[in-house]
């Protein structure tokens, strides 16, 4: 959709792109139409095309406000697809709105050879509004504005290359070739409606069958890795489950390598919630130590620190039940352990770790044993967690990925499910096939907006920062 045909896009737009505080270097951006008047204001002569020009830049009087650069991209060779002008001046918060502010009034200065105003209109940008225009002027598809996010936003080495390989296309493409091959076989489907005599034939010369399989399959293998991309970017929450003194902030405090937790033989010393991010293979972990699960609490605090941990447990996409090997056979020890088994449920999110392997003898325990004290079972542990949220890495590289996009594929996979299930029957519908790819078609068009609803643009352009 050209910004053209959207009033407020078609505002030039300004902001400082550099990250707030103080720097070296900041950047004051500028994209819309005709810059040659807000240029020659600035700077005092024309720029060259893409060549960083050092000189002063002027306020209204001619003075310098800083010695700097000044970048010209004419459209449509820029990042937004519009004429865009970058300042680059010393990184004062100061200066730079003293800049901002001077390009403002540059803006809406007469232009002595025009009798117009310089730029007329000229605004400040909304957050993420820089990348929104790359995406309207077909410089990005939405897949990869929202790679730029994400690029910024990586907490990981391993989440950087991988939204650097989104970034570059690698997803879109991957995605848009799956789209590619639906488009055709829906248009063998479509023409076939046309002619009622030659559907019986048709999903035998058209290999449908075969065709459709390998879609599915392409579909699977795409989809599991996109779900590795969107560990990478969203991580995973663990919760440190179990009794009073099992070890649960020790454990917190070997994991993160560092003494977050307090740790006395006093139960119920946790009282809180206490959190921790760690990486595993470049995978964010959000590890979180919470406050020992017991009934008849002493006091009203603990009671409330109960509490949190439960609903934390809720919201966890893994949970560390973790036991004291050293108590193993007390019969009310055991009896409370049950309770909170049962309790917790959905056994398929939950690691069962016995702590204190240091201290016990070794004896067979139904799940992993491990010293958090001496380190004994820690990697285990840690490959466990990934093994439990679906993680593995992939030979081919992971792109960074989001949730809708998984869920996008989801939707994908499961339409062209009820498809294959069509073309297995003597006495397929073609119009009911037709309309399951389709509807596979679209879900794969809203990953890289070729199908979007202006509140998914709304949502994901609205998270970005300021200047980008």
């Amino acid at each position: 959709m050209p910004s053209s045909l959207i009033p407020a896009l078609a505002d030039p737009i300004i902001a400082v792109a550099t990250a707030p505080g103080r720097g070296a270097v900041g950047i004051v951006r500028v994209s819309g139409p005709a810059l040659g008047g807000l240029i020659e204001a600035l700077v005092g002569r024309p720029l060259a095309p893409r060549v960083a020009t050092y000189g002063p830049l002027r306020d209204a009087q001619g003075e310098p406000i800083d010695q700097g650069l000044a970048l010209h991209f004419p459209a449509p060779h820029s990042y937004t697809g519009e004429h865009v002008l970058e300042l680059q001046a010393h990184g004062g918060p100061v200066l730079l709105q003293l800049l901002l502010a001077r390009c403002l009034e540059a803006a809406a200065e007469t232009d002595p050879r025009t009798g117009r105003p310089r730029l007329a209109h000229l605004r400040l940008a909304q957050p993420g509004e820089f990348t929104q225009r790359a995406f309207l002027n077909g410089k990005l598809d939405l897949a990869q504005a929202e790679a730029v996010a994400d690029l910024i936003d990586a907490g990981t080495e391993a989440a950087a290359r991988s939204a650097g390989r989104a970034l570059a296309g690698a997803f879109s493409r991957e995605v848009e070739a799956l789209a590619r091959a639906l488009l055709d076989l829906r248009t063998l489907v479509e023409a076939t409606l046309d002619f009622p005599e030659e559907e019986i034939d048709f999903l035998e010369k058209a290999d449908a069958r075969g065709r459709l399989d390998r879609l599915a399959a392409q579909l699977e293998h795409l989809l599991d890795r996109t779900r590795q991309g969107a560990l990478l970017r969203e991580g995973i929450t663990v919760v440190l489950a179990g009794q009073p003194n099992v070890g649960k902030s020790s454990l917190l405090n070997a994991l993160a390598g560092a003494e977050l937790a307090i740790v006395t033989p006093i139960p119920g010393t946790t009282r809180d919630k206490i959190g921790q991010t760690i990486q595993i293979e470049g995978v964010p972990v959000h590890v979180v130590d919470t406050a020992g699960l017991r009934s008849g609490a002493h006091d009203e605090v603990e009671r409330i620190g109960i509490a949190r941990s439960w609903a934390e447990i809720e919201g966890a996409d893994a949970v560390v039940f973790l036991h004291d090997l050293t108590r193993r056979g007390e019969a009310a020890y055991e009896a409370a352990d049950a309770e909170i088994a049962t309790r917790l449920g959905a056994p398929e999110r939950v690691l069962q770790v016995f702590n204190k392997a240091d201290a016990a003898a070794a004896t067979y325990v139904p799940g992993q044993r491990l010293s958090a004290r001496t380190g004994e079972g820690l990697d285990t542990l840690r490959r466990a967690l990934l093994e439990r949220a679906g993680w593995h890495a992939s030979p081919e590289g992971v792109f960074i990925a989001r949730t809708r996009h998984v869920q996008a594929l989801q939707a994908a996979r499961g339409h062209l499910a009820a498809a294959r299930e069509l073309a297995a029957r003597a006495d397929a519908a073609l119009d009911l096939l037709a309309e399951e790819l389709r509807l596979a078609h679209d879900a794969l068009g809203e990953i890289t907006g070729r199908v979007s609803a202006d509140a998914l643009l709304g949502e994901i352009f609205g998270r970005f920062c300021i200047g980008k």
